[in-house]
């Protein structure tokens, strides 16, 4: 199945094994490195903090010539869709003052200004009714060294659902059909759940 452009292919999947958790809990989420984060050339493993600094779960990705594979599993999350990211700046502040994990920036856009088309915008999460989800996907939209530019970038989960900005000319807002600027900028996914560092 195909999602929001070419060269993106998907695979949700529903809860794996506990035994497949990262780690325990964690430290507070304030830093823009974690003691599990680590990464070689062509792998990157970040670990995923909850707003209470505690991990709930991890993600990969792995370069192999022009794909990234992206596999990851999470838990501690409400039934049903979440919001899936990449964002611009590798820092993961759960207590920043604009809100937690402000500190990321906005959506990695890979020189696409809309959401759905920006670079960073990955799959919806897909959580189970005992708040677990596993996804694996390919992507042609960045590579590793694109997110680990001067500033590093980080993965985001978000606490709603994303519509990718899929907003039809008939809905009107403010009385401009289509989607608002609001809408094309983060596809209302809401506040961000969870974060973990890619440098």
């Amino acid at each position: 199945m195909a999602i929001g452009g070419a060269g993106l292919v998907l695979a949700l999947g529903g809860a794996l094994a506990a035994t497949g958790a990262a780690g325990g809990a964690g430290g507070a989420g304030g830093t823009g490195h974690d003691s599990h984060h680590g990464h070689h050339k062509g792998v990157e493993r970040v670990v995923l903090q909850g707003v209470d600094g505690k991990d709930i779960g991890w993600i990969t990705l792995r370069q192999s010539h022009d794909l990234v594979t992206v596999r990851g599993w999470v838990r501690g999350l409400t039934p049903g869709f979440h919001g899936f990211h990449i964002h611009e700046v590798g820092v993961c502040d759960a207590k920043a003052p604009a809100g937690p994990f402000a500190t990321a920036g906005g959506h990695y856009q890979g020189g696409h200004a809309n959401h759905g088309d920006h670079a960073g915008d990955l799959p919806s999460l897909l959580v189970t009714d005992e708040g677990r989800a596993s996804t694996q996907f390919v992507t042609d939209r960045f590579t590793l060294a694109d997110l680990r530019d001067a500033d590093g970038s980080a993965v985001m989960v978000h606490g709603g659902r994303d519509n990718f900005a899929n907003i039809p000319p008939r809905y009107l807002s403010g009385g401009v059909p289509g989607p608002d600027m609001a809408t094309l900028m983060t596809g209302d996914a809401g506040a961000r759940a969870a974060c973990g560092v890619i440098d």
